[in-house]
């Protein structure tokens, strides 16, 4: 079980007893969530779907109170009308609370997105290693205890479980059957799964980490040249929206205002499409990033 969830400020100890008192509301609420149960196996949590959901109904219920709160005193200090005061306060806190639920509620899903692109990013470097080491006739667990120690991110730490799992007595096909099986990536668990296959064999492990590299450095390849081929009708999008448009629109908006004049205040329209631009920009390199390759 992870003893701290990344965005939370409470420890997942504090967070099991305060969602104790939420049961019966996690309970109904995470059956309109079926994958819940499976996003919290593979992100390791150590949480059960209805004790997940109580703690995400108690943080819905701790923002909405802060936010309506906040905001109804703000609005009556400014001498808003108290049933206008109380209105608004009511809709901007309900929207808040039900933000803040739902962005728990698929946090499981978005941490397993992070950690498979972690995980893939890696693992032809970690595929390289063992490689060497077994070309060298080092054996497989000894490969493993090297790429355990490594500074692989989260590999290192999969690796880890089996190089612990052996140790206590279980074998090397079941300790990398055991990570393929809780493990969200699709690459990771295939290449595994050739790995557990060899064991069973009798093959050459080294032949059959070769074979592996190699498909993944021919998938790598692909992936980029997909994604070459992507970003150029983005960037030719990217330049006519915040290149060209803009210094067009400026540009007539001035001569046009120097004409026939205007009751707007051009300093306020320049402001704007600055802050559109602004925004646009960083939502134009979040839809970048998104679309590159795990393994790149």
């Amino acid at each position: 079980m992870i003893e701290k969830i990344p965005f939370m400020p409470l420890g997942a100890k504090t967070l099991k007893r305060v969602s104790r008192h939420y049961l019966g509301w996690g309970e109904n609420l995470s059956k309109i969530f079926p994958s819940l149960e499976w996003e919290l196996e593979q992100a390791r949590f150590g949480f059960e779907p209805r004790e997940w959901a109580a703690v995400a109904f108690f943080s819905m219920l701790n923002y909405f109170f802060a936010v309506f709160g906040a905001l109804f005193i703000l609005l009556l200090f400014l001498r808003v009308f108290v049933m206008l005061a109380f209105a608004v306060s009511i809709l901007v806190a309900l929207g808040i609370g039900m933000g803040v639920f739902m962005f728990q509620i698929f946090y499981p899903k978005l941490f397993i997105g992070r950690k498979i692109k972690e995980l893939e990013k890696n693992l032809p470097f970690v595929l390289h290693h063992m490689l060497i080491h077994i070309r060298s006739g080092v054996p497989l667990f000894s490969a493993l205890v090297s790429v355990s120690k490594a500074n692989y991110g989260l590999l290192s730490k999969e690796f880890e479980r089996v190089v612990n799992e052996i140790t206590t007595g279980m074998s090397e096909i079941g300790g990398l059957e055991m990570i393929a099986r809780e493990n969200p990536s699709i690459f990771f668990r295939r290449v595994i799964w050739q790995l557990v296959n060899s064991l069973k064999s009798g093959a050459d492990i080294g032949s059959t980490l070769k074979e592996i590299v190699d498909n993944l450095m021919n998938e790598q390849r692909v992936a980029i040249r997909k994604y070459g081929a992507e970003l150029n009708p983005l960037a030719l999008f990217y330049m006519i929206l915040v290149v060209i448009f803009p210094t067009l629109g400026i540009i007539f908006l001035l001569v046009l205002f120097s004409f026939v004049g205007t009751a707007f205040n051009i300093h306020l329209i320049m402001i704007g499409i600055l802050g559109f631009l602004v925004v646009f920009q960083f939502l134009f390199i979040g839809m970048i990033k998104t679309k590159r390759p795990s393994m790149i």
